[in-house]
């Protein structure tokens, strides 16, 4: 499964890679009664409870934004992808911390606007027990709008750093250097996660198979980050097995 996720090869590739020692049929058989299992959820929740223990999440600063990826097989939770000529996609839009830690997502068709996926974002960051802990919530000019600031603010967030759009009879603003913010650091989450091939280039057709990869990947994440630190703190550490 991993290497499936990390090249973003078939099945059978995969079988042929670990030399027939496990059937294609047998690979997807056992995903989906993890799947069923909610066994990959289990596993993020896990990762992430391990990361707030160790590190610590930091949700003073959180960011959420949206990003489209390929779906050349179509299937449920895709559609036309406005940026890539029409062709089929999917999207996620995921929150981080301040240190880009994933703490929830949305997934959907690519042609679905980012501002129709923050509700459901937000659920499943409440959902992770982390919403009322948000003190500054980052969001691109996309989501400048009113009914946004009334739905954040319905939600308890209230601190907002939202860049401004040009509405309309806008005079034309002088030239000044982009200013991110803190946004930059979804933007790196959502750029890391693309460098896995059945992520960036999709081809599962079910939306539950895509939550588990978004699963693993962050646990997979999770998981490095925890290495680093332990490498950090204990140099002399012995080398895991």
């Amino acid at each position: 499964m991993v290497i499936r996720l990390v090249t973003g090869c078939s099945w059978l590739t995969v079988e042929a890679l670990l030399n027939n020692r496990v059937s294609d049929t047998t690979l997807r058989a056992r995903r989906d009664e993890w799947v069923s299992a909610g066994v990959f959820d289990q596993l993020c929740a896990h990762a992430r409870h391990a990361y707030d223990r160790v590190i610590g999440l930091d949700l003073t600063e959180v960011a959420i934004d949206g990003s489209l990826h390929k779906a050349p097989c179509g299937g449920e939770g895709t559609g036309p992808n406005p940026t890539d000529r029409g062709k089929l996609g999917w999207k996620w839009s995921i929150a981080t911390d301040a240190r880009g830690i994933p703490i929830g997502w949305a997934i959907d068709g690519a042609n679905r606007n980012d501002v129709k996926l923050l509700g459901p974002t937000l659920e499943d960051v409440d959902r992770q027990g982390l919403l009322r802990d948000i003190e500054t919530v980052h969001l691109d000019r996309g989501y400048d709008y009113p009914r946004i600031r009334a739905q954040l603010n319905k939600a308890g967030l209230s601190d907002l750093n939202i860049q401004r759009r040009r509405k309309p009879g806008d005079d034309k603003p002088a030239k000044t250097p982009l200013r991110l913010g803190l946004r930059w650091v979804v933007e790196g989450t959502n750029s890391w996660l693309s460098n896995y091939g059945q992520l960036r280039r999709n081809t599962d057709r079910r939306t539950r198979h895509r939550h588990a990869q978004l699963c693993l990947v962050t646990a997979l994440l999770i998981t490095a980050k925890l290495i680093d630190w332990r490498n950090r703190w204990s140099p002399d550490s012995r080398p895991i097995r």
